[in-house]
């Protein structure tokens, strides 16, 4: 029987999970074709931090080398973007004339970063924080530069200066919000990581308005103007100021995005059944997800129907957020901020760096954010997600799980 054709755009870690659960459950019904924009096969996009750090080799963050590939019969256009898609001819095309024809396509183009419209944008020495190539870039100017400014306080630019501090560069972070990590931390425990982070040597300019880039005479970078009008000396400006889902192609095709290519349970566009998407690019009922557990869990639908068992549903994703910055250890999950019919219980121990916010709702957790102690944050996690009664051992949820009961016998 001859073999239907899948290709996927996109050689990201979404995508090629997909095809791994595919090849457990059917391994032999497609044809698969690879075809991505970066000239490396599959590697983990997470570990590009302690690369930049020096802690880690872009050999040991490759997921799936190209023997792979080669031993699962998947044919991988690595760098060669796909530019456009014929949906009547059911034909790709890459930027370089190569084709290829499906059966079933599925994007996973992931997302782009959000470049901020300020005059000096295209600045030599400006840059994004995404891929192999961004974290070279950084590498090599860490080597003959000294001054960095990276704009965006959220994990991916915390962890781009920290990796340039290892470096060798004096290195400040600016961030519009009013605490960095704002979006997976409460203030309280998002000022403790900047005394932290700045006890360390990182300087921060918090709720400063970037207005500028000014050239030097060599027409790189030389510094960045604030809207207060203060003027910060810059070799290298690092944009990690939020991250856009990649669906440039998708809508030039006529996918249906918002946001995100709007998919179905079953991870199908809803506007073409041949084609799937998973990963960042996606929008399922009205979110974009960019951790890797919601992605993975997409992946496994995904392939279950790319299999034809018709079977299994994704119907959205609970999140937590784990995250280890510069060796800092956070948590959170659920409703974490509060707010109207909460009750919130706090653990505050500044000399020891650990801080605890449990919020209740009803007698269920429904939120937590835990800074310096994340050992209870699965079980936490757990309490959120199945919306169990916390009310018989309140008294011990800061602490861990309640004590077994105890029968005395007479």
């Amino acid at each position: 029987m001859k073999k239907m054709k899948l290709v996927l755009v996109g050689n990201g870690m979404a995508g090629v999970r997909t095809i791994e659960e595919l090849l457990k459950v059917a391994p032999d019904l497609y044809d698969i074709t690879v075809f991505g924009a970066e000239p490396h096969p599959n590697y983990n996009r997470i570990l590009l931090s302690p690369v930049l750090a020096g802690e880690q080799t872009l050999d040991e963050i490759i997921l799936n080398p190209m023997e792979w590939y080669a031993r699962h019969g998947i044919q991988l256009h690595a760098g060669k973007k796909v530019i456009s898609v014929d949906r009547t001819r059911r034909q790709v095309v890459a930027d370089d004339g190569t084709t290829a024809h499906y059966d079933r396509l599925l994007f996973a183009t992931g997302s782009t970063p959000f470049i901020l419209p300020v005059p000096g944008k295209d600045l030599e020495g400006v840059i994004a924080y995404r891929d192999i190539a961004d974290t070279q870039a950084m590498i090599e100017t860490a080597r003959h530069h000294k001054h960095a400014v990276v704009i965006g306080g959220g994990l991916l630019g915390l962890e781009a200066a920290n990796g340039l501090m290892l470096r060798g560069m004096d290195v400040t972070v600016v961030h519009i919000a009013p605490w960095l990590l704002d979006r997976q931390l409460d203030e309280a425990a998002g000022k403790l990581l900047q005394q932290t982070l700045e006890a360390r040597g990182l300087r921060f300019l918090i709720g400063a308005q970037t207005e500028e880039l000014i050239a030097g005479p060599n027409g790189r970078v030389q510094s960045v103007r604030f809207k207060d009008g203060r003027e910060v000396t810059a070799d290298l400006v690092v944009m990690a100021a939020g991250i856009r889902p990649n669906t440039e192609l998708a809508q030039q095709i006529g996918l249906r995005c918002d946001r995100g290519i709007l998919v179905t349970d079953t991870m199908q566009t809803i506007t073409d059944p041949r084609i799937y998407a998973v990963g960042e690019c996606a929008n399922h009922r009205g979110i974009a997800y960019g951790l890797v557990a919601p992605l993975y869990e997409q992946g496994r639908v995904c392939a279950n129907h790319l299999a034809m068992f018709g079977i299994g549903r994704y119907q959205g994703s609970q999140t937590s957020t784990k995250l280890k910055v510069t060796g800092i250890d956070l948590f959170s999950a659920g409703d974490f901020m509060g707010g109207d019919q909460t009750e919130e219980v706090l653990l505050s121990d500044p000399i020891s760096g650990i801080y605890k916010k449990l919020v209740i709702r009803e007698d269920k957790l429904v939120g937590a954010c835990l800074y310096g102690d994340t050992s209870l944050g699965s079980y936490y996690f757990d309490l959120i997600r199945e919306g169990r009664s916390i009310k018989e051992h309140r008294s011990h949820l800061m602490f861990g799980r309640a004590p077994a009961k105890c029968e005395v016998l007479a």
